[in-house]
């Protein structure tokens, strides 16, 4: 990405207007005819769907003759479809593209006709279902935090689909329906095998009716419908793509969206438009820190944090904390809990530590928060996504040459910078509260939700990143360890690469 180009403020050209009609756009693709076949599909999808390739540039004939090319079938058995093709009288139907929607799907994703590879392909061949015994269910928890889930994900087919979906739901501000499918996909990750059919999950908690239509659905088809009509919808598109941005949250992104942007570069290009420090630092830097960090290169990033703060103070105490706590391979970000044992001497010391990055010449970006702590406002009877403790967001400069491992550097082809920036975050926490800090810093989301809903529920406790408070008692409990936490809770203890929820 030319980030001197996009951020040059220039004079925004106006957006191309779509039309719906074969006749009012022009067709870019003339190598490909596709044809939609009604069956199954129904006539308003069909014309809702022709119109879409219509508006992209795609040919879309509506009666089945010999110049078509690509033939698109939804849930059609193969044999079924084929007898069909078969019985119009083509004169080569050997020579057609007979495609699942799934093609269609991708091709208006990417604004071409994509490759036809194998799973696209409708083959004349009967389709043969099978359904392994039912999953046991017996001691399947509705608490993530009484559940073992490690990173070896047997369903991720539901999973994927239920996040996206969330994903959606928290878009539209709809909170049931996105803690519904956080809540169904954190159980399916939980399982020790893969879902083969809706009997297996009888008696699971958290699966209600709707989430249970969508299993049925994959299970059946191999998709989910709802989840392909999301990807080609415009709006879920570009909130998706804006809140990609480093600072850009969910409102900002709707914003922007009912201001008529619809890419990056036009909101780069807006002169209405006012970034703040931290978008515009998430715009200069977005080919970099929008791809995943790895193992090796977070592993990399630790050595250069423990060797800073250690510089500064050798007593200090440093954990990496987050997703790669818990053995994930790949994250966003690193984030790094550091504290000292003795009470206030961590004040300061987060700024001590920027400073020196500053003077290394690694430091790209840098958001400072100071501490609002109050142990008076104890306990909080409403949980916040971000605590009080002092923090820093930062984006670093990483060397090539300081990530080993074959699986290091994540890069662009042909980028031969040496470097890439990537996203940090410290945390300061005081040695009392570092457990809890440990415990809600590592993660993951859901389970960090459950273990909170546990505690008010279950144990008449209130649980964050600051303090647990027995509500009977009327007192706060000690703590040293993220251990003591679950001892007090009356929970056996989950090891971090156990929580990903």
């Amino acid at each position: 990405m030319n980030h001197a180009g996009m951020l040059a403020r220039v004079k925004k050209r106006k957006r191309p207007v779509e039309a719906g009609a074969q006749g009012q756009v022009e067709v870019k693709f003339k190598e490909v005819t596709l044809y939609l076949v009604e069956r199954k599909m129904g006539s308003s999808r069909r014309n809702f769907l022709t119109s879409l390739a219509r508006s992209k540039g795609f040919r879309v004939e509506d009666v089945l003759s010999d110049d078509v090319t690509h033939v698109v079938a939804e849930d059609n058995q193969a044999e079924v479809l084929w007898a069909w093709l078969m019985g119009h009288g083509l004169r080569d139907v050997s020579r057609l593209a007979v495609l699942d929607i799934s093609w269609f799907t991708d091709s208006m994703r990417e604004g071409r006709p994509v490759r036809v590879e194998t799973r696209h392909r409708i083959q004349n061949t009967p389709t043969v279902t099978d359904c392994s015994p039912p999953t046991a269910v017996a001691n399947v928890s509705q608490y993530a935090c009484q559940r073992r889930t490690t990173t070896e994900n047997h369903n991720k087919i539901f999973t994927d689909v239920m996040e996206e979906l969330a994903e959606s739901s928290e878009f539209n501000e709809s909170k049931g329906p996105c803690l519904a499918f956080r809540q169904a996909a954190s159980v399916l990750k939980s399982l020790p095998s893969a879902v083969q059919c809706l009997e297996a999950i009888q008696g699971l908690p958290c699966l209600g009716e709707h989430t249970k239509a969508v299993m049925e659905e994959i299970l059946t088809f191999g998709r989910s419908f709802k989840v392909e009509e999301l990807r080609c919808d415009e709006r879920y598109q570009a909130l998706k793509l804006f809140t990609s941005v480093f600072g850009v949250g969910p409102k900002t992104a709707e914003k922007w969206y009912r201001r008529g942007l619809r890419s990056l570069k036009e909101i780069l290009t807006e002169p209405s438009i006012q970034l703040n420090r931290m978008q515009r630092a998430g715009f200069l830097y977005y080919s970099d820190i929008s791809k995943a960090v790895s193992k090796a290169e977070a592993e990399a990033l630790g050595c250069i944090i423990e060797e800073t703060v250690h510089w500064i103070a050798p007593d200090a105490v440093l954990a990496l904390t987050g997703g790669f706590r818990r053995g994930k391979e790949y994250g966003h970000d690193v984030d790094f809990l550091l504290t000292m044992p003795e009470m206030g001497k961590e004040e300061g010391l987060l700024l001590h530590v920027i400073d020196r990055l500053r003077d290394q010449g690694i430091l790209l970006y840098c958001e400072y928060q100071g501490s609002t702590f109050d142990v008076s406002k104890l306990p909080s009877c409403r949980f916040e996504d971000m605590d009080h403790f002092q923090k820093c967001f930062l984006i670093l400069r990483l060397e090539q040459g300081q990530v080993e491992g074959e699986r290091g550097q994540q890069r662009d082809p042909g980028d031969s910078r040496g470097w890439r920036a990537v996203r940090v975050d410290l945390v300061a926490p005081p040695v009392d509260r570092y457990a809890f800090a440990l415990l809600g810093w590592t993660g993951s989301r859901q389970f960090g939700r459950d273990l909170r809903a546990f505690a008010q529920k279950e144990r008449q406790m209130l649980l964050d990143n600051h303090a647990l408070y027995d509500k009977t008692k009327q007192l706060f409990l000690p703590v040293t360890t993220e251990e003591d936490i679950f001892a007090h809770l009356g929970l056996e203890y989950v090891e971090p690469w156990q929580r990903n929820a």
